[in-house]
């Protein structure tokens, strides 16, 4: 099998396409989507097994990837990865902002240390890479870029250091959008709600037993897949989205939405349709494992 892309063939056919993040979870799932589609996927990330891993993948599935180590906060490193790829192949068409990575903490209990760390990660590391990519290429070739950030929009209490960082995000997402659209460059952003993704199995307790009572707190009674978040970044790349530009858009079911004035009610008919064309997705364990509904 192949993924089943909601998206013409050969929409980027022989673009350039950075992702970051890519070893795992909603980054693989876009790598895999974007090289489905064509592109020369450049596979970024700290852990080079796992680019291996997702490398290997796609070259199985007829695609085109190549992987690059790094440490997206590591300014020198970032400055000096983006020059190689230009060199090897000539051209950066667009940017997948998606590594990040957080902890669950109530704010009294975050050191500065581990504040520092979600925030170099979620924040610095992808204003870095978005700037070398538009220093050394996009500004005189145009191009597109695409931030991951989170629903952070009513606050993000127990995550508090990621929702700074993340709304630090949407905010250069609006000043690169205006900074840079004179060359061609457009930036937007994808804020996922909760995804039913690899990453939610590198959470302990408690909040591993929560995971799987957040659908509660979701309209649509779901989580997303990560083939619903690599289609809104597809999209967000693609020529249809030629005029969108400082846009930050919530893929989250409508979770930010909700007031306690208003709760959900009823349940989602079961025919509604759920998209999920990454055929090498699976489920997480921690959404496998028994719900214990006790207070």
């Amino acid at each position: 099998m192949h993924y089943q892309t909601v998206f013409r063939p050969g929409l980027f056919l022989d673009q350039v396409i950075l992702v970051t993040g890519a070893g795992s979870g909603i980054g693989r799932c876009i790598a895999h989507e974007i090289a489905s589609l064509g592109a020369r996927v450049i596979l970024l990330g700290r852990h080079a097994h796992k680019l291996e891993r997702v490398c290997a993948e796609i070259l199985e599935d007829d695609g085109r990837a190549f992987l690059c180590p790094l440490d997206i906060r590591d300014e020198p490193v970032v400055a000096d990865t983006i020059t190689a790829i230009l060199q090897q192949h000539g051209r950066i068409d667009a940017l997948v902002n998606n590594a990040g990575g957080q902890f669950p903490s109530p704010l009294e209990g975050i050191s500065l240390k581990g504040f520092n760390a979600v925030v170099s990660t979620n924040l610095i590391g992808g204003f870095l890479m978005a700037r070398e990519c538009y220093r050394q290429w996009m500004k005189e070739h145009g191009g597109a870029i695409v931030n991951i950030t989170a629903d952070f929009h009513n606050g993000m209490p127990g995550m508090g250091h990621s929702g700074a960082a993340r709304a630090g995000m949407d905010n250069f997402t609006k000043t690169s959008a205006w900074e840079w659209g004179h060359r061609g460059v457009r930036v937007n952003a994808v804020a996922p709600g909760w995804v039913a993704s690899s990453g939610l199995d590198s959470y302990d307790e408690p909040m591993r037993s929560m995971i799987p009572k957040l659908t509660a707190q979701v309209p649509l009674k779901r989580m997303a897949t990560e083939a619903e978040i690599a289609a809104a970044v597809t999209f967000l790349l693609s020529p249809g989205a030629a005029f969108i530009n400082g846009a930050s858009l919530r893929v989250d079911g409508g979770a930010s939405l909700g007031a306690a004035t208003w709760p959900i009610g009823g349940q989602v008919p079961s025919n509604v349709a759920v998209y999920n064309g990454f055929h090498r997705a699976s489920s997480p364990q921690v959404l496998k494992e028994p719900v214990d509904d006790t207070d």
